[in-house]
């Protein structure tokens, strides 16, 4: 799993018929203390996520079993909203 902070949306209109309906949202990957990585995700939202939510992400064959996304063509999908992380 991935911890990243939703930093915009995506629109396609033409995509394929398997996405159709489905959110697609722009994750920034952070780190455990909230700090900004590099890199960016382009992830199906399954969870009603919005921008600079923290959310977990999951990706390849994980992705494909969350919730609707069975048979889609998905590599990464929102799976979580984070309230806390706790770091010792």
């Amino acid at each position: 799993m991935l911890l990243a902070r939703i930093v915009g949306t995506v629109v396609a209109t033409r995509k394929d018929e398997r996405l159709h309906g489905r959110k697609l949202l722009v994750a920034r990957l952070i780190d455990e203390h909230g700090q900004d990585q590099k890199g960016h995700v382009i992830a199906v939202d399954t969870v009603g996520a919005g921008v600079q939510e923290i959310v977990l992400i999951v990706q390849g064959s994980s992705a494909r079993l969350a919730s609707g996304c069975k048979d889609a063509p998905v590599d990464a999908a929102v799976v979580g909203i984070v309230d806390t992380v706790d770091v010792r």
